[in-house]
């Protein structure tokens, strides 16, 4: 395992004029990291992100939780991406394997973590966290949030301010776990929004729910809305004024 990790070395500033001589050729890394994760996953297909854990042993009920989500999701048609770790992000890729799908892990250069799980059959390991999270929504038609700690917390506040801020649209962002998550939830509609900080809506943007099928569902119809809407959007562009 490596000391020190690149996004650890990109973003410490040495405080002298070395990142003059070395960050400008790390951007042909990144630029590497960026073609690498598009050419690999570019003729994916339909596909789902799912987060969680890394801590999750396979005894604990969202480890299971996790093989059932993976399972379900390739059952719908979708390929599972995951971080590709140990954990819940083992437990989906161990679903979707054994349903015969297509289980992918976009794994990353951490100092306490080794490689990918071996349920993984598409796997890309990335230097850079901004690139791997792009790969998590680029290629996604939604998120499935098992729960989880800051990893996962990170994963998901992304994901909602690139909806909330129309970076991505109709996007959906499944929470599985109600016990887990509704502390969240209220915090999040009373201290936060009656700060004003968020508006009264942006809460809607998450779906809570313990039933595997009804998240599965949830994705699905977010799908179907998308493709009606790209159908009229396109329907509109191809008539005269």
């Amino acid at each position: 395992m490596p000391a020190t990790t690149t996004d650890q070395r990109l973003l410490d500033s040495p405080g002298r004029a070395d990142w003059l001589h070395t960050d400008p050729w790390r951007v042909m890394r990144i630029q590497a990291e960026f073609v690498e994760g598009f050419g690999t996953l570019a003729e994916l297909g339909p596909a789902v992100s799912v987060f969680g854990s890394a801590r999750s042993r396979p005894d604990d009920p969202d480890y299971e939780l996790g093989v059932q989500v993976g399972h379900a999701l390739v059952d719908a048609g979708y390929a599972v991406i995951t971080g590709g770790g140990p954990g819940s992000m083992e437990a989906a890729n161990k679903g979707a394997n054994e349903a015969g799908g297509t289980s992918v892990g976009l794994g990353i250069e951490l100092p306490f973590e080794q490689g990918l799980n071996e349920y993984v059959h598409i796997g890309i390991n990335f230097r850079y966290f901004f690139i791997r999270k792009t790969m998590f929504v680029k290629y996604a038609e939604g998120f499935v949030v098992l729960p989880g700690g800051f990893g996962t917390l990170d994963e998901l506040f992304e994901a909602m301010t690139l909806v909330q801020t129309r970076k991505v649209t109709r996007f959906p962002i499944v929470l599985m776990g109600k016990d887990y998550w509704e502390g969240l939830l209220a915090w999040l509609r009373g201290p936060v929004q009656a700060r004003g900080t968020i508006s009264e809506h942006d809460v809607d943007l998450l779906h809570l729910t313990d039933d595997v099928t009804e998240a599965v569902a949830i994705i699905q119809e977010s799908a179907k809305a998308r493709a009606e809407h790209a159908e009229k959007e396109a329907a509109a562009a191809g008539r005269p004024e």
